[in-house]
């Protein structure tokens, strides 16, 4: 039987949508305001999901606390209130779009997290917009 056990977390962060193999002109047809060269901001909402076995020593499938502590040290610390395209070494030559944002937060946290469980990451831009990612 396996369980899934959920966390959720926000943090706030800014970006410019950008590539810089295109002219300014390109992407700003392409990206629009989100290429805007003074960035924009996100409150972002991350949901971390991970799917297991319930503990029978425990009833945990996982401990929660633990989840906590380790997404806000993986990403909460790292990403908020931070300039991702300035402020971050995984965003310097990636271009920092919700997909990308998501995978990065997926292996920051897969590499802390058994393998025995699934782990799944959505995160929200707007309350519209939204990406998953499951590795």
């Amino acid at each position: 039987m396996k369980v899934t056990v959920c966390r959720k977390e926000h943090f706030n962060a800014a970006h410019r949508l950008y590539n810089p193999a295109w002219s300014q002109s390109k992407n700003n047809d392409f990206f629009g305001k989100c290429s805007n060269p003074n960035f924009h901001g996100h409150n972002y909402e991350l949901i971390v999901k991970l799917t297991g076995a319930i503990n029978p020593e425990t009833g945990y499938v996982y401990d929660m606390k633990v989840l906590s502590t380790l997404i806000q040290k993986e990403i909460i610390l790292k990403f908020d209130h931070r300039n991702l395209n300035l402020d971050t070494e995984e965003f310097r030559n990636l271009i920092p779009t919700a997909e990308n944002i998501a995978v990065v937060i997926w292996e920051r946290l897969r590499h802390h997290i058994s393998p025995d469980y699934s782990l799944s990451v959505t995160l929200f831009e707007t309350e519209r917009n939204f990406v998953e990612y499951n590795g």
